[in-house]
């Protein structure tokens, strides 16, 4: 089992079209244009899907970041946690249904809300990273079974 790593798509073929059998044109996306690199880089826009966790919607993504080290999705969660927003880490991605226009993560809607909270103003620093990919990776090892990555 490789060591997980919060921060980094699990499936960066996910995020291409063409996934979940919708042709690549459906999504907006060059035909033409070659496979995205394995560092999750996409020109496929996931603002506005809606998030699943393994038991339920939890929200929908307001934001989505594909650098390398830092790819992770802002959910916005709406009246499920009044109104707060969420950091998932891009390894909390189980796999991404383009023509539902859904993510799917690997997470209980419980492990959602007990994550740490997200603020706008600090999500960016280093040590506020270092504290939710703690948690995303610290949840693997407390998960239920079904829960957790399957690498």
């Amino acid at each position: 089992m490789d060591m997980f790593d919060p921060w980094t798509w699990r499936d960066p073929a996910a995020l291409a079209g063409g996934y979940s059998g919708v042709p690549d044109e459906d999504l907006g996306v060059d035909t033409a244009a070659p496979a995205p690199p394995p560092d999750g880089r996409t020109d496929v826009d996931l603002t506005g899907y809606h998030v699943e966790a393994t038991d339920g919607r939890i929200g929908t993504v307001d934001e989505a970041n594909h650098d390398t080290g830092t790819a992770h999705l802002v959910v916005d969660t709406g009246p499920w946690i009044f109104g707060r927003k969420v950091l998932l880490p891009a390894g909390t991605v189980d796999h991404v249904d383009h023509r539902e226009r859904t993510v799917h993560v690997d997470r209980t809607r419980q492990q959602v809300k007990d994550s740490p909270a997200y603020d706008p103003d600090t999500f960016t620093q280093s040590g506020y990273r270092d504290q939710v990919g703690r948690y995303y990776t610290d949840s693997y090892t407390r998960a239920e079974p079904g829960t957790g990555p399957d690498r």
